[in-house]
């Protein structure tokens, strides 16, 4: 209940305080967490980060009161933190699909954010299988492209999805040079309320990654506009989940985060740490399609009251 309990005193904050300075780290100390923490436990529950939380009910708030008085877009812009009337007018012509100026016209639609209420249900009741590993330093070899919004919502899959059906040639030279031929490594790393980058990456031996760009040993002399590059996953302790078996599990996969989350980590003496989530995708062909899982590796620490 304190959890349940935490997180709705942040939103009250938040919501108390649209008009003045919020700052993520008073925010989430309301819900007893530190601010990684609560941070990436709001994008997976809700779909969308802190950041755009905030944004859009404000720009909810200002677009209700252009609508409703004669005051002017300046001094709506500067209560709601914007610095300049240009500024404003782009996030709220992205929101609202109109500029401020416009809001006042008659028939005109203006979009609402609602606010966020946290309501208790009776959830669980089911059995999750985890493990918890304590990983050493991970050298991976992979190519990244940077996401918009949180990595957790629907925005997430559709760009995971464009990025794996438009990158083959770079999937398959990684194939040639890993060591594990059914194992694909997506790692979500440097999340912001801006987005995140997210790679697709392989082990690869020491050799292969010393010589990458050695063309006596490639016989090319265009490996770099694959844009490879090393990622460093620093030591670390996960808790780790997996889908079950099956022909395609990304839809279980995304679900199961959600539930980690909402089920497993509230009840949990750990809490999410500030760095990289990985997930492994066991998508090679050994045993038939039907065999695909996917495990996530979910990177913990033991909460500071234990």
């Amino acid at each position: 209940m304190d959890w349940i309990t935490g997180i709705q005193h942040a939103i009250n904050y938040i919501e108390d305080n649209l008009t003045g300075e919020l700052d993520y780290e008073v925010i989430a100390g309301k819900s007893f967490s530190s601010s990684s923490h609560f941070q990436r436990i709001f994008s997976i529950l809700c779909g969308y980060t802190l950041g755009e939380y905030i944004r859009n009910h404000r720009l909810t708030l200002a677009g209700a009161e252009l609508a409703s008085s004669e005051v002017k877009v300046i001094d709506v812009a500067l209560k709601y933190g914007y610095d300049s009337p240009d500024s404003f007018a782009k996030a709220f012509q992205k929101f609202h699909g109109i500029l401020p100026s416009q809001a006042r016209g008659n028939g005109n639609m203006l979009k609402s954010f609602s606010r966020l209420s946290i309501k208790i249900s009776l959830e669980g009741g089911t059995i999750m299988n985890y493990r918890i590993e304590t990983k050493p330093e991970i050298t991976l070899l992979g190519y990244r492209r940077h996401f918009e919004g949180a990595p957790f919502g629907d925005a997430r899959y559709g760009q995971e999805r464009d990025l794996f059906t438009t990158t083959r040639a770079h999937q398959w030279m990684l194939k040639g040079m890993t060591n594990d031929k059914r194992s694909d490594y997506c790692v979500l790393t440097n999340m912001t309320d801006e987005g995140y980058d997210f790679y697709i990456a392989v082990t690869a031996d020491r050799y292969e990654q010393e010589n990458l760009y050695n063309s006596s040993v490639t016989g090319i002399d265009f490996m770099d506009r694959f844009g490879f590059e090393t990622i460093s996953i620093p030591a670390g302790t996960y808790a780790i989940f997996e889908t079950e078996k099956q022909k395609m599990p990304t839809p279980e996969y995304f679900d199961l985060r959600k539930r980690i989350v909402s089920e497993w980590l509230v009840s949990s003496e750990y809490e999410l740490t500030d760095a990289p989530e990985i997930a492994v995708y066991h998508w090679g062909i050994v045993g038939g399609y039907t065999e695909r899982t996917i495990e996530i590796w979910m990177p913990i620490t033991k909460k500071f009251n234990q």
